[in-house]
């Protein structure tokens, strides 16, 4: 696994559990929001595997979980692997996935305790915002295993107000419906792969709430998440 960091602690990352986020290299999208900009390309790893289990090691009476993100971890050969022998010290795992390699994301599902995967736009506006040719009926089957799963689960969406309008976020509820709980995300123009968006915004508090209340008829529980 090409590791490009790992943030010891996080009280934020894993809903209601204290975690360790460990940061994966590489990713085949290349969203203009993306805020992990240097972890698209494989470099150099900067932790190894064996070094990334020994640190674990120190905190098991301290972390109740790993968060593993990207970049994509789902690119990671290695990623079943790896994630078995996290578990086999006592740690809960999140996983964090675009949902582009569905077989992928299926076979780490039984080691899995949360998963969080992006959805990035209604399905015809996916190339556009990615800005890669990807085949949405992956897309579209990552979001059945998991919510056929039996895995906790949630989607969730950063909100660049020029690229998803109002009847975009209806068709996404669709396309999840019956889903157990969808975050909207601010997009927060900081750190980010394309410096054109660094004007833009997102919506204000009172679009987002009629914008959830769009998406009320299809999912369980719709929040936004500052």
């Amino acid at each position: 696994m090409q590791i490009g960091g790992v943030q010891k602690t996080s009280l934020l990352d894993y809903p209601e559990k204290i975690s360790a986020i460990v940061f994966t290299q590489g990713c085949n999208f290349r969203c203009g929001y993306c805020h992990n900009p240097e972890l698209i390309t494989t470099k150099g790893q900067i932790w190894t595997v064996p070094a990334l289990l020994e640190f674990l090691k120190t905190r098991t009476d301290k972390l109740d979980g790993v968060v593993i993100t990207g970049g994509e971890p789902c690119i990671q050969d290695d990623l079943e692997d790896v994630i078995k022998e996290i578990k086999s010290l006592g740690f809960l795992i999140k996983l964090d996935s675009n949902g582009s390699f569905p077989e992928k994301l299926k076979k780490t599902l039984p080691y899995i305790d949360y998963i969080a995967m992006d959805i990035k736009a209604p399905l015809e506006k996916y190339c556009e915002i990615t800005k890669v040719n990807i085949d949405t009926g992956k897309i579209k089957k990552s979001i059945n295993i998991i919510m056929e799963s039996g895995v906790d689960y949630e989607f969730r969406t950063t909100v660049v107000k020029s690229q998803l309008k109002f009847e975009d976020f209806e068709k996404i509820g669709k396309l999840i419906h019956g889903a157990k709980r969808y975050y909207l995300q601010k997009f927060i123009p900081s750190k980010i792969l394309d410096t054109e968006l660094m004007g833009e915004e997102t919506y204000l508090n009172a679009e987002f709430e009629k914008i959830i209340e769009l998406l009320k008829p299809y999912i369980n529980t719709v929040k936004l998440r500052e």
